[in-house]
């Protein structure tokens, strides 16, 4: 918010000058509104196993319009270039035959399916929705911590963050010229349309949940409801004849999308797990067989698999002929011997990283770190070198956050949501901002006791246009070569139950 001491940003002066206004129990009273609101409206998520209400900090985060530019621009590009990259190790495999990266370290990763070979999305599309994690560094600059192409949550807070705002704080909007996220759900649906099978004039759309003990289910439920669409558990379709149907009231109807919020290991008892009972067994096969398309696709996470990160850059300038606009963090590959030998001697000072964690578990913050928990992380280092990655530490930017009875600093960062329809990919105007609520702390998922905020985005002086780029299949450049190395039914078993809790991480 403030450029130095005591003198608010440009972007922020008129929200300053507007709190600076209220007394401290007026502020109060607006976050007892806000608590009010969220549980009225059952905003919650699941934390050890207790649904609470999502923590809302009442201060925005604002975005000028030039700044989102840059994010948008960056977060399209590197949608398009991860998307192309899923459809090559799936297809033809030509960025391996190159040596971009190492064929190893695909086939290696844990959420690289062979079962998806050769399952060609009907319109192309295999990153149908995207949530990509920047960080601020301490020069101000955006960069790229991580990238969620599986299935990516949080946009629900999103939109339920700004209506609660909009009920808590009405006047702030009256002196901001802040960009709707409401239509994140239009173009959602929208995609998801355009991704059915050739010939289906209305198209049926189902989003596809593990049920009401899973972390994230008040998102699936939200985004079922405001797209106008039935919320399915997988004991209610059925494939026959390699043809999926969803069982009704009145008969079995046949689904067209499925938006599945089930990890690929649970989604299909016949190709992955068999003990699950959150999927519908024949449904890979229909989508092979171009009747379904699931969203996101079978697959995705090699893509954004935390070891594929370090060579995105080089993905950028193979697939598209193009500089990246947004930066990585700086991120050693442990794989290699040189780098773990300069990571080890340096542990105390480096972020580490498990390639396969979520919600900021598994995490080895070396600065925060005692000496056995460096030790530890060591050997598992030494055990398992494919299993790790380490970066320098970021001093992300902070915001600030009312924490207890008083207002301070707190490290931030930001999930842009990007939607592609397989014509253009399209960046919701705001994010989910999130926010490490403890002291100190750099973790920022709620799963480990973060929050989020109300992210604006400005609107410039001109009316604004979308922001949208053009997609559809890419052809590589052969000179470019990379420049650096409704029913919901009877209460579920506990069987059920575990595996729900099991298969997907918490939303944020």
């Amino acid at each position: 918010m403030f450029s130095s001491a005591d003198v608010p940003r440009e972007h922020y002066r008129a929200l300053h000058d507007l709190l600076g206004a209220l007394t401290g129990e007026e502020f109060h009273a607006r976050c007892i509104a806000r608590d009010r609101a969220f549980r009225d409206q059952g905003i919650t998520f699941s934390y050890g196993g207790e649904e609470r209400p999502f923590p809302l900090d009442l201060i925005p985060r604002i975005v000028p319009s030039e700044e989102w530019a840059v994010i948008e621009q960056g977060v399209t590009q590197r949608v398009r270039a991860l998307d192309a990259f899923l459809a090559d190790v799936y297809g033809p495999g030509e960025v391996l035959r190159d040596h971009i990266l190492p064929r190893r370290l695909v086939a290696s990763s844990v959420h690289f399916h062979r079962q998806a070979a050769g399952v060609k999305p009907i319109n192309g599309v295999r990153v149908h929705v995207a949530g990509v994690d920047l960080v601020r560094d301490a020069q101000g600059a955006y960069r790229v911590l991580e990238d969620n192409l599986r299935i990516p949550s949080g946009v629900s807070y999103v939109v339920e963050n700004r209506r609660t705002m909009t009920h808590v704080f009405p006047e702030l909007f009256a002196s901001h010229r802040v960009r709707p996220v409401a239509d994140y759900a239009a173009h959602l649906l929208e995609a998801l349309r355009a991704a059915a099978p050739a010939g289906r004039r209305d198209p049926v759309v189902v989003v596809l949940t593990p049920g009401i003990y899973n972390a994230a289910y008040f998102e699936h439920s939200f985004l079922a409801r405001t797209m106008g669409v039935e919320l399915v558990e997988g004991r209610d379709l059925v494939c026959r004849d390699g043809v999926l149907y969803m069982r009704t009231t009145e008969g079995e109807d046949r689904v067209d999308v499925v938006y599945r919020r089930v990890d690929d290991e649970f989604l299909d008892p016949l190709q992955f797990r068999p003990d699950s009972l959150i999927g519908c067994p024949g449904i890979l096969n229909a989508a092979r067989l171009g009747n379904v398309a699931i969203a996101n696709s079978v697959g995705n996470g090699v893509a954004d698999d935390k070891a594929v990160y370090p060579y995105v850059p080089d993905l950028v300038r193979y697939y598209l002929g193009e500089e990246p606009v947004l930066a990585n963090v700086p991120t050693y590959r442990l794989d290699d011997a040189d780098e773990r030998a300069y990571v080890l001697e340096r542990l105390d000072r480096l972020v580490v990283k498990p390639v396969d964690g979520a919600g900021g578990y598994g995490i080895v913050i070396g600065p925060h770190a005692t000496d056995e928990e460096l030790a530890q992380v060591a050997r598992d280092i030494n055990a398992d070198p494919r299993g790790w990655i380490a970066q320098e530490v970021v001093h992300l930017s902070t915001s600030p956050s009312y924490v207890g009875d008083r207002f301070a600093p707190r490290h931030i960062d930001l999930r842009p949501f990007a939607v592609n329809d397989g014509k253009r990919v399209w960046v919701a105007a705001g994010g989910l901002t999130r926010v490490a609520l403890r002291e100190g702390s750099l973790i920022v998922n709620s799963s480990q006791g973060g929050g989020s905020k109300d992210t604006w985005v400005l609107a410039g002086q001109e009316p604004q246009r979308e922001v949208v780029a053009e997609t559809g299949p890419l052809q590589r450049r052969p000179d470019v070569r990379p420049g650096s190395p409704l029913d919901l039914g009877p209460v579920m078993s506990s069987g059920q139950q575990q595996q729900q809790q099991q298969q997907q991480p918490p939303p944020c």
